[in-house]
């Protein structure tokens, strides 16, 4: 079978860890070029023995036989660079998200339905070994037909201010991983969002427009119900934790460790806190996602996480900024009507 040509456009923190993936991992793929802005981040294309490096997407694109391209670059230029790779006719994978403004997503998902090449967002936390096992025991009804399901997601520190200025906002950033997998483990659509916040965790984040910590409940359209709490710093690491509640039973995800080991003492009971970083917790999560990604593109099958699965995400994180501002719950058909 020959192999398939792929290229990587953005070499920040995922841009490297998807590079080194599929140089390492994969060895039905090659990687023939990468793409950064940064001067230095050719001496990371050599580190890998990828023979073409270049600072322009269009130069990227151009690369001869080449199949399909993984973009890693700032929010800011996905949308473009997705409407560019598929007119090229090139297969795409695009980290979150495909952009902050709805109309422009459905404008870009347009191009790719018309174009016909494979599109895949970039949700890892859904290859995540222990979330998709939840996942399967919710389809093979081990919990009955999930009534609540609960997402803690509580990152280690803050951004800094200028990247919470670009990013389009915590529910757009940070949330937007658990609004998929809210619907993602429960199989079912979000109908109405009610999110409160607040600023407890830096005041210049409110400064800039912001929130750090929030409570959302979704309803979805059975009813049934999730609820997510996030926070953007939580001292003691990176905390991870799902709970789906069924009819039959409940089932858990608790947080990854360093180890499991525990001290009993006559002072107490002591052991690891969790992994501290999302490239930590989220290493194996970011080799199967690339896995299925590549799977989908050699039995020619849909990919696992598509377009409309983000075009709902970024919709019910418009849903959640707007019942904040307004106090209210917000219907998804006012956000996507």
């Amino acid at each position: 079978m020959n192999k398939i040509n792929v290229a990587v456009a953005g070499l920040g923190r995922i841009g490297k860890i998807h590079l080194k993936n599929l140089c390492r991992n994969f060895p039905e793929i090659k990687v023939i070029a990468v793409m950064d802005v940064m001067d230095e981040s050719k001496a990371i294309a050599e580190e890998f023995n990828v023979p073409n490096f270049t600072k322009d997407f269009d130069e990227l694109l151009a690369t001869p036989d080449l199949d399909a391209v993984v973009i890693c670059s700032p929010t800011d230029t996905h949308a473009d660079f997705v409407v560019k790779a598929a007119k090229a006719g090139k297969q795409i994978f695009c980290e979150k998200p495909l952009d902050l403004s709805l109309d422009r997503v459905q404008e870009v998902l347009k191009i790719v339905e018309e174009t016909g090449v494979k599109l895949m967002l970039g949700f890892n936390r859904r290859f995540d070994p222990e979330f998709k096992k939840i996942r399967q025991l919710v389809v093979n009804d081990a919990v009955g037909d999930p009534q609540i399901v609960k997402i803690t997601s509580r990152d280690p520190g803050p951004p800094p201010v200028s990247y919470v200025k670009v990013s389009g906002g915590m529910f757009l950033d940070m949330t937007i991983h658990d609004f998929d997998m809210a619907r993602y483990i429960s199989g079912k659509q979000v109908k109405e969002v009610f999110a409160k916040a607040a600023v407890k965790v830096d005041p210049e984040i409110g400064e800039a427009g912001d929130v750090d910590t929030a409570v959302i409940t979704l309803t979805f359209e059975d009813d049934s119900l999730a609820v997510i709490d996030n926070c953007r710093k939580a001292v003691y690491g990176y905390d991870q934790r799902l709970e789906v509640f069924g009819s039959k039973g409940m089932a858990q995800a608790e947080n990854n460790f360093p180890n499991n080991h525990k001290l009993f003492t006559e002072n107490g009971i002591s052991g690891d806190l969790p992994l501290h970083f999302f490239l930590e917790r989220y290493d194996a999560s970011y080799n199967l996602e690339i896995r299925e990604f590549i799977d989908a593109l050699v039995n020619n099958e849909d990919m696992p996480v598509d377009g409309t699965d983000g075009l709902m995400s970024i919709a019910i994180g418009l849903a959640a900024k707007k019942s904040v501002d307004e106090g209210r719950p917000v219907a998804l058909t006012e956000i996507l009507s």
